[in-house]
């Protein structure tokens, strides 16, 4: 039963490193940046589930009869820190891509940004498991908060866009009823200036 349960985890899993392989490529050609902030929002979803998953995987291995079989217990170990590593890796990505759109953001609003934050990536060989997944951990919540501080930044954007087009909107009515009171006036004169010249004939 556990062998069952770890391969369908072990699957799922794979299905989202995938994912999320086909995501990064398709934000690489993806120029607009509030498109590109959605993916990765898609991108972060999916590594939330994937780390579930593998903590998912974690406990299995941890409650399954394999930890008195030496081997399978070597093996299914490796293929978990394996599984670390590749997420590590898409973290990296993802926090890479967050830094990059967050300094396009703040390049367009209000002077320098937070986002060149020096790396500090310790060599996934010299990590044990729990300091793999603290590390991922803290490379998710990090780019986590940079992709909220881009978001907001984009709503923002689209704030001001929404008044400016407002704000051209009452202008172009406010035009358009002097256009019409202009008109009126001008008509208005022209007759009284047959009136007058019908008076001035009688």
């Amino acid at each position: 039963m556990a062998s069952e349960e770890l391969a369908e985890i072990e699957g799922q899993i794979s299905d989202i490193f995938r994912a999320l392989s086909n995501g990064f490529q398709k934000l690489e050609k993806i120029k607009d940046s509030s498109r590109q902030s959605r993916q990765l929002e898609e991108l972060t979803d999916k590594m939330r589930e994937c780390k579930r998953l593998i903590k998912e995987f974690d406990r299995e291995l941890k409650d399954s009869d394999y930890k008195n079989d030496p081997n399978t217990n070597k093996m299914l170990t490796e293929k978990k820190q394996s599984m670390i590593k590749e997420l590590n890796s898409y973290v990296a990505l993802k926090k890479q891509y967050a830094s990059n759109l967050e300094n396009k953001r703040v390049d367009l609003f209000e002077g320098p940004g937070e986002g060149f934050v020096e790396e500090n990536v310790l060599l996934a060989s010299d990590m044990n498991n729990q300091q793999l997944m603290d590390h991922g951990n803290q490379m998710m919540d990090e780019t986590d908060q940079a992709i909220d501080r881009a978001k907001k930044v984009v709503h923002e954007t689209i704030d001001v866009g929404t008044e400016t087009a407002a704000a051209l909107k009452a202008q172009t009515e406010q035009m358009s009823r002097i256009v019409n009171e202009l008109d009126s006036i001008h008509f208005s004169i022209k007759k009284a200036t047959k009136l007058v010249k019908e008076i001035g004939c009688n």
